[in-house]
């Protein structure tokens, strides 16, 4: 129950100017066209966003082709990429880590873990750190950098309007949206991805903004880029139904190059975060390794940059490429682009994913025509086809995958194959490997998703959250007879073992204590030859609770020991069911206050109003005061709800006194705040 503060004589002669004041805050507009106009907001802004993207990436693009005339091409090349890659690592690691990689993900925990909010400065970084590296030649796309700064720009509107959590997502989607739709000249595809990929749900609030905002960019993106398609090719037919096998083989294909790429990235991006020196040296050696790529292996160096105006060539010519050649290009494409990406450097995934599909699709339409010239009359269709096939397995988006190549082409005539052939290579992804190539980044940092909403309670939170830290531990060599007085001075049911190395040898516990003084065997005995010291259970101190929560119900033991993945032998923690207790109080409170914060939000659209906290410092004026005495100071239209002290919630009275430290929670008029402010914190 909440109570109000009574009102004093004094203020009735202010009630006139009050009444003007709530009529005036009640005035406001409509929630929708809040809504549409903030979304057209975040489309204008990033499609300027893109447009100078774009432009930065010609101008570095120029200048390393400066370099390259004024010092030789090969030694021109290998400086500008290394010194690329050092000013992005120093970059990223400096002021934005999240700007590392291919930023998809990102925006995903984002919306998952905080509600969208992203910081300010990330679109910064992000966009300064992908043009050097694409522009430079690093083996990247422009789109997941382009979708983390239009993400960026509408988590900022929205934190600076004091939006709602739900708003703010809506806007994170907008800016993703805008980010295609300005970048690729196709915003039907743009909003798609945002629901299919980004937010992971269809729902027609969600479809208007987006749509709303994906057409403001693609507005912007004609008027300063151009408004043709990105790849001008001619209109290839299907033959003859007979095609539709061959498109089948090439979804299956599609699945498994898709795979081999998510894997290979990921094995290369954990090798180059395993190697400890700073990070600049990291994405310099990336983008050098993969300026080597593209100079020994292919002399025309077509697997730098994104690629995509070299495919786009080779499919208006109906890929007169060699099968070595495409072959070559699929492999190194594959490399180059984990070098890249994998060291550290900034781009996105879609552009190399396009490249190795449209390869992958000549190769397949080569030797089709090869055999059957009357069936498979055009290879290069068979390469839209593979763009399509590969990026939708890679990314789970086989919607995204159909509008964006049908939008990046303009031609509708391959919709069946299209349709068909991304379809069957995302279910055999999904298949073959559970996660795609923006969930396994979530995945490796224990966030479980499904349709862009974290899973698992227990799954955000890390073992070492929970683990009891620098633990009991017994030697190896330990007597039986001291074991027994360490489990009376402990309570504790287990210990992990250690060797005089401190390295861990096994785990014993009061049963196997208790099985040896039932079989009269203590005497001259040692911990180590009643502990179990085979199959050893561990917990990765890195890994998601719930992980280790299921190695413990599959077991049925209650402690577990916690080693590091440098140092997989010391122990530097257990797991207890209690930790896990604690842990999972810990995880609700912080569940409970993202929706309290998301509540206090929502409740500033309604009438003008907001739920406040304030804390009472220990110098306020309020302290030790009670409620009815402050009452000619607080707001008129003021209700403290509820007051938190030491954890536990006091419904509040007029003779109710305030104590420092109390968590004040009051209702009042968004007008009223400093004033509130001012009566309980003092000028």
């Amino acid at each position: 129950m909440s109570v109000e503060i009574p009102m004093k004589q004094e203020q009735v002669s202010g009630r006139m100017g009050q009444r003007i004041r709530r009529r005036l805050d009640q005035v406001q507009p409509p929630d929708s066209l809040v809504l549409v106009l903030t979304a057209v907001l975040v489309g204008i802004g990033t499609g300027l966003g893109a447009v100078f993207f774009v432009w930065l990436l010609a101008r570095i693009h120029d200048g390393t082709v400066w370099m390259q005339d004024a010092i030789g091409e090969t030694i021109g090349l290998l400086l500008v990429m290394a010194l690329a890659g050092i000013v992005v690592g120093f970059m990223v690691n400096r002021w934005a880590r999240e700007a590392k990689g291919h930023g998809v993900p990102e925006v995903m925990e984002a919306l998952a873990l905080r509600n969208g909010r992203i910081r300010t400065r990330v679109a910064a970084v992000k966009v300064l750190a992908s043009s050097l590296t694409i522009g430079s030649g690093g083996s990247a796309g422009r789109e997941g950098p382009i979708v983390q700064v239009g993400a960026a720009l509408g988590s900022s509107i929205g934190q600076w309007f004091h939006f709602s959590a739900e708003r703010v997502r809506t806007l994170v989607a907008c800016g993703a949206a805008a980010g295609i739709a300005a970048t690729f000249n196709a915003p039907i595809a743009g909003a798609i991805f945002a629901l299919e990929v980004i937010l992971g749900k269809f729902t027609t609030r969600y479809f208007g903004a987006v749509v709303i905002s994906s057409v403001s960019a693609g507005i912007i993106g004609r008027i300063f880029l151009s408004d043709a398609p990105a790849f001008i090719v001619p209109a290839y037919p299907l033959h003859n139904f007979w095609e539709l096998p061959i498109y089948i083989v090439l979804g299956v294909l599609a699945a498994l190059v898709a795979v081999l790429f998510i894997r290979s990235l990921y094995w290369l991006e954990g090798l180059f975060d395993g190697w400890r020196v700073p990070m600049s040296l990291k994405t310099g050696l990336g983008l050098t390794l993969t300026a080597l790529v593209g100079i020994y292996f292919l002399p025309d160096r077509e697997v730098l940059g994104p690629g995509l105006e070299f495919i786009g060539e080779a499919i208006a010519e109906d890929i007169t490429l060699s099968l070595g050649l495409m072959a070559s290009l699929l492999l190194w494409k594959l490399v180059a682009t984990g070098l890249t990406l994998g060291s550290g450097n900034s781009g996105g995934v879609f552009a190399p994913a396009l490249f190795m599909g449209a390869v992958l699709g000549g190769m397949v339409g080569t030797l089709a025509h090869s055999a059957w010239p009357d069936v498979a009359a055009n290879p290069g269709a068979y390469a839209i086809v593979g763009m399509a096939a590969v990026f939708a397995a890679a990314a789970r988006a086989p919607i995204t995958a159909v509008l964006i190549v049908f939008e990046m082409s303009n031609d509708y005539k391959l919709i069946l194959p299209l349709m068909l052939a991304t379809v069957l290579s995302t279910l055999l992804a999904e298949h073959l490997f559970s996660e795609s190539i923006y969930t396994l980044k979530l995945k490796l940092k224990g966030i479980s998703l499904q349709r862009g909403r974290d899973l698992d309670l227990l799954q955000s939170m890390q073992v070492r959250e929970a683990m009891t830290a620098n633990p009991f531990v017994v030697q190896m060599n330990t007597p039986l007879t001291k074991l027994g007085d360490f489990f009376q001075q402990t309570h504790s049911h287990s210990f992990p073992v250690v060797d005089e190395g401190s390295r861990l040898v096994g785990m014993v516990s009061l049963r196997d204590y208790d099985r040896a003084i039932e079989q009269g065997e203590c005497d001259g005995r040692t911990v180590i030859q009643i502990a179990t010291t085979g199959n050893l259970l561990i917990a990765f101190d890195d890994e998601p609770l719930g992980n280790a929560i299921q190695r413990l119900g599959v077991r049925g033991i209650n402690k577990m020991p916690v080693v590091t993945r440098a140092e997989p032998e010391r122990v530097i923690g257990v797991i207890r069911r209690s930790d896990i207790v604690k842990a999972y109080n810990v995880a609700l409170m912080r569940k409970a206050k993202g929706q309290f914060d998301e509540d206090r939000a929502r409740l500033r659209l309604v009438d003008n109003t907001e739920f406040l906290e304030v804390e009472i410092p220990p110098h306020s004026p309020a302290a030790h005061q009670p409620l009815a005495k402050l009452a000619c100071e607080l707001p008129h239209d003021c209700v403290v709800v509820s007051i938190r002290r030491h954890g536990a919630v006091i419904i509040p009275h007029g003779d109710t006194v305030l104590q420092p430290g109390d968590l004040v929670h009051a209702f009042l008029r968004r007008s009223d705040e400093m004033q509130l402010r001012t009566c309980l914190l003092g000028k």
